[in-house]
């Protein structure tokens, strides 16, 4: 009788500690980057809240020949009921107007990846957007 030659099949322990090796490198590259973008995302809501108050501080600045709401904060679930701009209530920032009759400043302040870094974000009456602390890269 002739014998057959078992075959084993399956990985050995060297090949798939190989594999959990590779896994861990691409986990340890991808993860900083997926966080990198979560915090860039989260900086969306500031910009387009402040390009709303920008396009309300004008209309109101050509209906009255002054800007508005001067002086006013509003957290979320706030709101700037001169310029008719509110701000949701999950917002992840605390937004501020200083303005006078020529000039106006919006400033959005927040927490985005709870560290001790404010994210701050400002647009004036000329719409320059500016991201004066970056909470996203430090």
């Amino acid at each position: 009788m002739r014998q057959r030659k078992r075959r084993e099949s399956g990985f050995t322990l060297i090949e798939l500690m190989i594999v959990v090796v590779i896994i861990g490198i691409l986990a340890a590259m991808a993860i900083p980057r997926w966080m990198a973008a979560t915090t860039k995302t989260k900086q969306s809501e500031a910009k387009q809240i402040l390009k709303q108050i920008y396009t309300m501080q004008r209309t109101y600045h050509a209906l009255y020949n002054t800007y508005g709401e001067n002086g006013v904060t509003a957290a979320p679930g706030g709101a700037f009921p001169n310029l008719g701009v509110e701000i949701m209530a999950d917002a992840r920032y605390t937004y501020d107007i200083v303005a006078a009759a020529a000039t106006f400043t919006a400033t959005a302040t927040g927490n985005i990846d709870d560290d001790a870094t404010d994210d701050v974000w400002t647009i004036d009456q000329d719409g320059a957007l500016l991201n004066t602390s970056d909470d996203a890269t430090t």
